[in-house]
């Protein structure tokens, strides 16, 4: 025989668990947040849909710009004038944005790859030599690999940029002695001699 005053612990157990469950299923804003997510209907507006459409001559941010800059990937053009005033932009962009993994020569052996990251390819290797100023620009726009996107941080005429100062940098390992114009070439040629004494006490030369 059961005593009477034993305590009822699986019944209580039962019934707190009833009330949890109820009070769970209740509507609440936790629970069903009143919002509108895109595409859902809604009988708010007239045309019973949540999403507004956009005003009027919308132009997205940046588009713009980004079309007149963009070219395609197979193309050699360069839609800005090639100058020293935009080598030097590039120089500067690159070294912020690029030479960590990349390296300042260009040959992948920046501070983030020597501690640990994995190497970049060099610019100096034929494939990357060959492929058009398009493609680079790309890569930099949308990434390519263990690289991400930098069109957040790099606006289209500094990736245009950075693809000049790659060029250069490119050219100045791989250049041939033909390609230089002559008076450079003549001194590369026939350095000038170093007079003797130069800078002695007194002027003298020997």
């Amino acid at each position: 025989m059961i005593s009477a005053s034993r305590p009822r612990t699986p019944l209580l157990c039962a019934i707190v668990a009833v009330l949890l469950l109820a009070g769970c299923s209740l509507k609440q804003d936790m629970a069903e947040q009143p919002k509108d997510r895109p595409l859902w209907p809604s009988d708010f507006f007239t045309d019973g849909r949540s999403a507004r459409p956009l005003v009027e001559n919308t132009v997205a941010r940046g588009a713009v710009i980004e079309d007149e800059m963009a070219v395609g990937k197979e193309s050699n053009a360069f839609p800005v004038p090639l100058n020293m005033e935009l080598l030097e932009r590039g120089e500067s962009r690159y070294k912020i944005f690029c030479s960590p993994c990349h390296g300042l020569q260009g040959d992948g052996n920046g501070m983030v790859a020597m501690r640990g990251m994995k190497h970049p390819p060099s610019y100096h290797q034929d494939r990357l030599r060959q492929v058009p100023n398009g493609y680079v620009y790309d890569v930099i726009t949308n990434g390519f690999g263990a690289m991400l996107s930098y069109s957040a941080q790099i606006p289209p005429r500094d990736r245009w940029a950075i693809v000049a100062y790659l060029r250069a940098l490119q050219l100045s390992r791989n250049a041939k002695i033909s390609d230089l114009p002559p008076d450079v070439r003549e001194k590369v040629l026939h350095p000038p001699a170093e007079k003797k004494g130069e800078g002695a006490p007194g002027g003298k030369t020997e």
